[in-house]
């Protein structure tokens, strides 16, 4: 997809702060996050939706997550986490390339969906915090 925001990213188009990537995903930080590390796992593969890229790169999302799970909560001191992927318009997917949001949750944290803005310094902190975990 030439217009795609992540496949700019993957390429390197366009400026991320990476936590990892291996053959098939790719994972950097969310500019929008809702909790402190919120991480996007990401297909190197174009599809849309989950249902339209093939089984193994949902799969390959699943086994990144499970990887760089324990490094983000380690980093970042996070107690918990929780897992979303929105599939299509209807249900809030703003970006049509399948991605996985991991969101580490806190002791005493509120647990809401709010988008935070936080600066490019503070991402760069955090996804180096996590790096130096995997």
């Amino acid at each position: 997809m030439n217009d795609c925001l992540f496949c700019k990213i993957i390429k390197g188009e366009i400026p991320c702060h990476k936590v990892y990537e291996d053959n098939l995903t790719f994972a950097f930080l969310d500019i929008g996050p809702v909790s402190k590390g919120h991480t996007l796992i990401v297909p190197k593969q174009h599809a849309d939706i989950m249902q339209a890229g093939s089984l193994d790169d949902a799969l390959a999302i699943m086994t990144t997550t499970y990887q760089i799970a324990p490094a983000i909560l380690k980093a970042l001191g996070a107690t918990g986490y929780n897992l979303g992927m929105n599939h299509g318009e209807d249900a809030g997917q703003d970006v049509f390339h399948t991605h996985l949001h991991f969101m580490p949750r806190y002791e005493g944290d509120a647990r809401t969906f709010i988008k935070q803005k936080p600066s490019q310094e503070e991402l760069a902190q955090v996804a180096q915090l996590i790096r130096q975990e995997l």
